[in-house]
């Protein structure tokens, strides 16, 4: 039979409930007993003295057995419960009164007498002559004539076996029942005392099991267990329930976290499949549109058609290349396939690099570039290519978004108490990201067609800028339109020359 911690415990406690209130009653038995035994020698201290005293137990340098034996008979009539009896100088037995048979030693030990004659503490036990090994309370006192050493001794057992055969009975009747029942009371309270004592304290663990059983994994319910509130300082915590409370109450609040966001990854990553399926999707339609005509018509369509669909097919394959490179370079971010090689460059020069790869789309679509540097602009250590990335996909998006006439500006500044940073602000006059886009800009791609929707690029710029220790961050600009981007580089050691407010790129 399987018991639960609680009643394993309550079983242990109730045996050494019954061990500990049977040991009690010994104990108190036997202290009842040596007490009555300490009492009773006491009283009875002279008693051996006092029969020594009587000049008919012996003559000058023996005794006599004839008077002994009478002398003994009228004390024991007069009080059953002793046994006296006469020892020599040895301990040997000279004289008694006991009935035939019932004598079993011939010989009594003298420490025990010694000790009571010299004062010692009391009881002292002595050897029963009437049994084989019992030891009985006494009363002892010596014989000996003026002026010579003691020749015999007076030797009284207090409690003799008339004392034993009434005390037999009464522990039978009384004082056991009694012993009993005051046993019994007590374990009976003992047992109360403890249902509610183990109540109490294994209150916390069954609440604790039961929080265990319905703690879902998977975070549901959404919330935690309902156990301890409050998270206890455990380096000071004294109660090791409630620190077991308090730590399967973070951990479950932990894994709930963990799992929740487990979940809401895969629900992206499934949306982002799906928004990736559907970019990839129109151009591969488009393309295989176009070229299965070519393939059906290629005779009758004149020039000019056919250079028209080669186009439109060629852009369409470099837009799925684009976007299967751009796949392919967030699978290694992702997975830790690429490290950045950090070397110390100047951002102003990579920034002017950069706005020459975009001079000619900028002027096509009518958007201006401008470069704010500010003075003094110290060096970034950093992998180039991966900025290099970075500021080409930022400035795409930027291009792409900004409207004719529009301008794109990007903003290079010293940051940090001591400039150990350099800020890198990037923003355009567009339309703007959407309130309900933000949130999940650089968790996802959306679908294209969105107002200034993240897609893949932004993906790989959060991945490169995490790889260095940085974050993009999307700049409120309430009031003003536009989206504005920014992120920081670490500082290299050496510093670059004067720097200047530059422009590059016209109006188209």
């Amino acid at each position: 039979m399987k018991l639960t911690l609680s009643q394993r415990l309550f079983a242990v406690f109730c045996v050494l409930l019954l061990a500990c209130c049977g040991a009690s009653a010994w104990l108190q038995i036997r202290a009842s007993d040596l007490r009555e035994k300490e009492v009773i020698q006491s009283l009875s201290r002279g008693l051996a003295a006092h029969i020594a005293r009587d000049n008919s137990l012996a003559d000058a340098n023996d005794i006599d057995a004839p008077a002994v034996r009478r002398l003994f008979s009228q004390l024991m009539v007069v009080n059953p419960s002793v046994e006296v009896y006469l020892l020599d100088s040895t301990g040997r037995i000279r004289a008694d009164d006991a009935p035939p048979g019932h004598l079993k030693r011939d010989h009594v030990d003298l420490a025990p007498v010694r000790k009571f004659l010299d004062g010692d503490p009391l009881p002292i036990l002595g050897d029963d002559p009437r049994s084989d090994d019992n030891r009985k309370v006494f009363s002892a006192a010596p014989l000996a004539a003026p002026g010579k050493p003691p020749f015999g001794y007076v030797y009284v057992v207090l409690l003799g076996e008339e004392h034993d055969a009434l005390a037999a009975k009464a522990s039978a009747s009384a004082v056991l029942r009694t012993t009993l029942a005051s046993m019994g009371l007590v374990t009976l309270l003992g047992l109360v005392a403890g249902v509610v004592a183990f109540g109490l304290v294994t209150r916390p663990l069954r609440r604790l099991t039961e929080a265990m059983r319905k703690f879902d994994a998977r975070g549901a319910p959404a919330e935690p267990p309902m156990l301890s509130k409050r998270h206890v300082d455990q380096s000071g915590e004294r109660d090791e329930i409630a620190v077991l409370e308090s730590a399967f109450a973070q951990m479950a609040e932990r894994i709930g976290e963990q799992w929740r966001a487990l979940g809401q990854q895969d629900r992206e990553r499934r949306e982002m499949v799906a928004n990736i399926s559907h970019d990839l999707r129109t151009p591969l339609s488009s393309l295989h549109g176009y070229l299965e005509t070519l393939s059906l018509k290629a005779d009758s369509l004149p020039e000019s058609d056919r250079r028209r669909y080669l186009s439109i097919a060629l852009a369409q394959s470099a837009k799925v290349g684009h976007l299967a490179q751009s796949l392919f370079e967030l699978a290694k971010l992702e997975h830790g396939m690429v490290a950045p090689e950090a070397e110390p460059f100047s951002l102003a020069d990579l920034v002017q690099d950069v706005f020459e790869k975009f001079e000619l789309p900028a002027q096509s679509r009518g958007v201006r570039l401008d470069a704010h540097i500010a003075p003094r602009l110290v060096a970034v250590m950093a992998d180039v290519g991966m900025i290099e990335r970075v500021l080409t996909n930022l400035l795409d998006n930027a291009i792409r978004h900004t409207p004719a006439q529009g301008t794109v500006n990007v903003t290079l500044a010293n940051a940090g108490e001591h400039a150990d940073r350099v800020e890198v602000t990037i923003s355009d006059t567009g339309p703007g990201i959407a309130p309900a886009m933000r949130d999940a800009l650089f968790q996802r791609p959306f679908a294209s067609g969105g107002a200034h929707g993240g897609g893949l690029g932004l993906l790989i710029v959060q991945r490169m800028l995490q790889l260095h220790g940085s974050q993009i961050r999307l700049i409120d600009t309430a009031g003003i339109g536009g989206t504005t981007f920014r992120f920081d580089l670490p500082a290299a050691i050496a510093q670059t020359g004067d720097g200047a407010t530059h422009s590059h790129g016209r109006r188209g």
